[in-house]
């Protein structure tokens, strides 16, 4: 039978040393999501219910098509990341894996469409 110190244990178990850097991150895309959500409601919501041309032609303006695409994107990394937290703390083995790349995957193509969208609505 082997025996195993607790220190033995916990070698290769410590910290990822990129957690502040995380923190941070999700610190910056919170604060700037607190600025962009009440910019992106008043600049979407007077257009819900308008006819297409009108809408195509208020998001041809570069104040709302900006302050939506930043919103998209902030969003969808800010997902991103956050996800990933929920994925490494409640699953274990392949599943972690698969569904880390499955939400990453995800996030980028939400974004990457909702980008494409307001591309074509903007020009």
């Amino acid at each position: 039978m082997r025996y195993l110190t607790d220190r033995k244990r916990a070698v290769g178990m410590g910290a990822a040393h990129s957690g502040t850097e995380h923190f941070w991150g999700m610190t910056v895309s919170a604060v700037a999501l607190l600025i962009l959500v009440p910019l992106f409601v008043f600049t979407f919501g007077p257009m819900l219910g308008k006819p297409h041309a009108e809408v195509v032609a208020y998001f041809g303006r570069p104040f709302p098509a900006i302050v939506a695409g930043l919103t998209l994107w902030v969003g969808f990394m800010h997902f991103k990341n956050g996800i990933r937290v929920a994925i490494e703390d409640y699953t274990h083995g392949i599943n972690r894996k698969i569904f880390i790349i499955g939400a990453t995957c995800l996030s980028y193509a939400a974004a990457a469409t909702g980008l494409f969208a307001l591309a074509r609505i903007a020009l």
